[in-house]
């Protein structure tokens, strides 16, 4: 079966018409269920972006087809991918929120002829799987290696590690882990924990146990990471000194106003904030506010999407709409431009994002808003995690 799905996907990538009047764009994403803010953030960035630079690349109108993921289903993303290839003659595949379902999809890549542009999935091996995959997200070994560093300066010596036991929590816990280490600090304990953990009591109860002086912790953004940063503070930790280290996940924005003054003063580490001040990002986000409908859901997935249009956009003009997924690939390797998030490059071997990343802590506005307030800079961080995933 296998055999038989790939050679279909084979055969309407040789058979289609060499230069197209109208491009597609495949995007996959959780349109509804639990995660469904987040899909509404991949379709805020894209619909920004074709708002302020046209759906037309050259002569080729730009045509963007969504298909829904509620939640991590790798067979079923990659049922959703050969679809899109085979029933919608997409030339492109983008956006996917978790690991797995990326995953799943990058075998088909070199027989289907169709470049990957990640919008948010962050495990850093996904670009070593084949030489279509582009990333304009991030990883976690990016984002959790300069929380290891924030925290040895800040006098923390002990660290516990909670993570969802899935590709970018073990990235994310291997990333600070080593990082903390390295710098002389001591890792107490580390718990992994199913994605579907929703009752965080007993695990906050072992940080408390754990003599930890912090706890450092990941999972991914969406109703899970707002229950735990709750727990965190029904049980006590906070009151008792144990700080709360984290990715940007688990501060996003769209969940700051459930959260409140519980998470005044968290410290971060990420890619993207909506407060960034640059005249990049208030154009962005004036754009993906009216995309969005409701302001208050903005969050980070919008700007990976942003961008990773802005890549697909680089790779049609490079291919005057001719399906050609290595010229296609081979014109944004290098490339540099200045996102919404900061200056930003896709680097010419990996294919992954060189940006900044920030500190930031969550604040109150004057206006009595919440947001996550940029406080130093992390420049040009490339991902150490390729490494560890060849």
């Amino acid at each position: 079966m296998k055999k038989i799905l790939l050679s279909a996907v084979a055969a309407v990538a040789l058979c289609s018409s060499a230069f197209a009047d109208t491009v597609k764009v495949g995007v996959v994403g959780p349109f509804s269920g639990p995660f469904a803010i987040q899909g509404k953030n991949f379709k805020a960035g894209i619909d920004a972006y074709m708002a302020l630079n046209g759906s037309k690349v050259g002569d080729d109108d730009i045509e963007i087809i969504y298909r829904d993921l509620p939640q991590a289903d790798p067979a079923q993303s990659k049922a959703l991918a050969q679809e899109l290839v085979v029933k919608e003659g997409v030339q492109y595949l983008a956006g996917f929120y978790f690991t797995p379902d990326a995953m799943a999809v990058t075998p088909l890549l070199e027989q289907a002829n169709v470049p990957l542009v990640i919008m948010n999935a962050a495990t850093s091996a996904i670009v070593t799987k084949s030489p279509y995959v582009v990333r304009t997200s991030f990883t976690l070994w990016q984002t959790s290696a300069p929380m290891a560093k924030v925290a040895k300066e800040r006098g923390v010596k002990k660290v516990i590690t909670v993570v969802s036991d899935y590709g970018p929590g073990v990235d994310s816990e291997a990333a600070f882990t080593t990082t903390f280490k390295a710098e002389g600090g001591e890792i107490v304990d580390s718990i992994r924990m199913p994605l579907s953990t929703n009752d965080f009591s007993p695990i906050m109860q072992r940080v408390k146990d754990s003599g930890a002086d912090a706890v450092f912790a990941f999972l991914p953004s969406g109703p899970t990471t707002l229950g735990f940063v709750k727990s965190y503070n029904d049980n006590g930790l906070k009151g008792a000194g144990i700080q709360l280290l984290a990715p940007g996940d688990l501060t996003q924005e769209s969940d700051l106003p459930a959260l409140g003054d519980s998470a005044l003063g968290m410290l971060t580490t990420f890619h993207y904030a909506i407060s960034h001040d640059s005249p990049e990002n208030k154009t962005f986000v004036e754009a993906a506010r009216k995309a969005i409908g409701n302001p208050a859901e903005l969050s980070f997935p919008s700007v990976g999407a942003y961008d990773g249009m802005h890549v697909i956009y680089k790779m049609i003009e490079a291919t005057g709409g001719e399906q050609n997924a290595q010229k296609a690939v081979d014109a944004v390797k290098g490339m540099a431009w200045e996102s919404p998030r900061g200056p930003v490059s896709i680097d010419g071997e990996t294919r992954h994002i060189t940006q900044n990343i920030y500190l930031r802590e969550v604040a109150k506005a004057d206006d009595g808003t919440y947001y996550n307030k940029e406080i130093a800079t992390f420049e040009k961080q490339g991902d150490p995690g390729l490494a560890a995933a060849k």
